[in-house]
């Protein structure tokens, strides 16, 4: 464990000035209560009056990451090294140099990191000292092991960092490592014993057992691993007791950006969109130190891109995905379907083919896939929806999750609609519907309402049509999703009110189902018209509005609320 902290004069502080004295017990006491910029500046103060031992000079170091300035970190911890090597304790230099590499590693300096693990390694191998440091070292091959997909090797690597931390009593080397334990069981579809494992790890980091560093890192890895295994409950849970202990510390940035966009992810999920943009556009605003807080900005850009899109907000969304991508962040699969909103089908088509195909890794692929089913039906290719799905399905099965089950029966039942087999998509549709009402998530009930609708008029049940066309309308209407409300719309007959700008009521069904990012094969399909009709209507509302694309179009009818 980290070293303890025991206030007063302690040996070798006799040789020091009264004022470093004083400093450098305000800076411990701070750092015991998690006041991190107190500790922060005593400690760098008693060190300007006199240089700090190795242990305080640890203690500056880790008050500087929770600050989330990475340089200082990582300049304390080198110092540090020196200092204990200087003083023969070769486990804690050790131990500096691994968090050193730790910390580069994770801002994307692989060179420096794996010279640091080196230095590390050679240092230990050189005393030929038993000690936790060991597996500590254990973590660079892990991680390595878990990126390249071999979970297998991954968990064996980290099982016995485990049983090497519990050999010297180290708590936060056993739960990093049950930790990543819990995440190659998730990754390799063993969702029970991968659950128990993280939410054990979850439970240790609550009561206080490990060092704040690595109680951050445990709340951010578990949370991202749940979500990447689709076990939302469990996300939303941890995400929520993260939100706690960020609060009790509000003078943390490092960790602060990834709760951040965890919470703007259930609140999306949860139906309040508003809240979750604030969250999203909160983390790109205000923390942007430490290396956790870059990886956070990329993902809440696209999470801002997301909730743009979904709102009908084109141009916000598009600026959204690209600043996204410029923070190494993958914009798909939201761009793709942007594009399908904006009737550029060929680039929707084109982009989410290239992300699937470098997707490697099955729960990777299962992200992209309902995304890959919906452009593919959009654009009549039933065939490599149909692929689309049925891999959607056996991952599914190899990865027992309720969400991950929801989104292949989503899949399966607007293939079977594609495919006229409407009694079909009503026993799949169905399904999903109960699986998203148990997780309470708004807007994928909505959407799968809308299927079922359209299942239930395809089999003459006019009035169920109707009832579900309603509700899912009204809770579309509760969110804010103007694509999706000028879908129903047209779907269900209604009339905009108001100024139509001289659009007969046909154009602006036409105009609802464009900007709903409709293609004209399909727009021809569920208004029972032909492609040449669509094209004609579309002229005409292009004359009428003075404008002279489908983007353009969808746009004027957001902004003049003709959806």
């Amino acid at each position: 464990m980290w070293v303890s902290i025991a206030f007063g004069t302690l040996p070798g502080d006799d040789n020091r000035p009264v004022e470093a004295v004083t400093e450098l017990n305000r800076g411990r006491e701070s750092y015991a209560n998690g006041a991190w910029l107190a500790a922060f500046e005593a400690l760098s103060a008693a060190d300007r009056a006199s240089p700090l031992a190795a242990r305080d000079l640890e203690l500056l170091a880790r008050a500087a990451y929770m600050l989330g300035r990475d340089e200082h970190y990582v300049s304390g911890l080198e110092r540090a090294h020196h200092a204990c090597l200087e003083a023969g304790d070769v486990p804690r230099a050790v131990n500096c140099a691994f968090w050193i590499g730790h910390n580069l590693l994770f801002r994307g300096e692989r060179a420096r990191a794996t010279g640091w693990f080196a230095r590390a390694q050679r240092t230990l191998e050189r005393a030929e000292r038993d000690c936790v440091e060991r597996g500590y070292l254990m973590i660079p091959a892990w991680l390595e092991q878990m990126g390249r997909g071999d979970y297998e090797a991954g968990y064996a690597t980290a099982a016995e960092a485990a049983e090497i931390g519990q050999r010297f009593g180290e708590a936060d080397l056993v739960w990093l490592a049950r930790d990543e334990q819990g995440r190659a069981l998730l990754k390799l579809g063993r969702a029970e014993e991968g659950l128990r494992l993280v939410d054990e790890a979850l439970v240790v980091a609550m009561a206080g057992e490990l060092s704040p560093i690595v109680t951050g890192i445990v709340y951010c890895n578990t949370i991202a691993f749940c979500q990447d295994a689709y076990e939302l409950g469990h996300a939303r849970a941890w995400t929520e007791a993260l939100t706690r202990w960020c609060e009790r510390q509000p003078e943390m940035v490092a960790h602060n950006g990834l709760c951040l966009v965890h919470r703007a992810e259930i609140l999306q999920l949860q139906g309040a969109w508003a809240d979750a943009l604030d969250e999203a556009q909160l983390a790109v605003e205000r923390f942007t130190r430490g290396a956790l807080n870059q990886l956070a900005c990329g993902k809440a850009l696209y999470r801002q891109g997301e909730l743009h899109r979904l709102r009908g907000e084109i141009r916000a969304a598009e600026k959204s995905y690209r600043e996204a991508s410029r923070q190494g962040c993958e914009p798909q699969p939201g761009l793709a379907l942007l594009r399908m909103a904006q009737g550029e089908g060929d680039a929707a088509a084109g982009a989410i083919r290239r992300a699937v195909a470098e997707a490697t890794q099955s729960l990777e692929r299962a992200a992209l896939l309902p995304a890959f089913v919906e452009i593919m039906l959009a654009l009549g290719d039933v065939d490599t929806a149909r692929a689309a799905s049925r891999e959607l399905e056996r991952i599914s099965s190899h990865h027992p999750s309720e969400a991950l089950a929801a989104m292949s029966s989503h899949a399966q039942g607007a293939l079977a609609l594609a495919a006229s087999d409407a009694a079909g998509a009503l026993i799949v549709l169905r399904r999903a519907l109960a699986v998203w009402q148990r997780l309470q998530t708004p807007y994928e009930i909505a959407r799968v309402r809308v299927l079922v609708g359209l299942a239930c008029r395809a089999v003459g049940d006019e009035d169920t049509a109707s009832l579900e066309l309603d509700v899912a309308r009204s809770i579309f209407e509760q969110l804010g999703a103007r694509p999706d409300i000028a879908r129903v719309e047209s779907l269900t007959g209604r009339v905009a009110a108001g100024d139509d700008h001289g659009l007969t009521t046909r154009e602006l069904e036409v105009l609802r189902l464009v900007s709903a990012g409709k293609s004209n094969r399909v727009i021809a399909s569920e208004l029972v018209i032909s492609e040449h009709t669509v094209a004609r209507h579309l002229q005409n509302i292009f004359a009428k509005l003075g404008v002279s694309s489908r983007t353009a179009a969808s746009a004027f009818a957001f902004e003049h609320d003709l959806v």
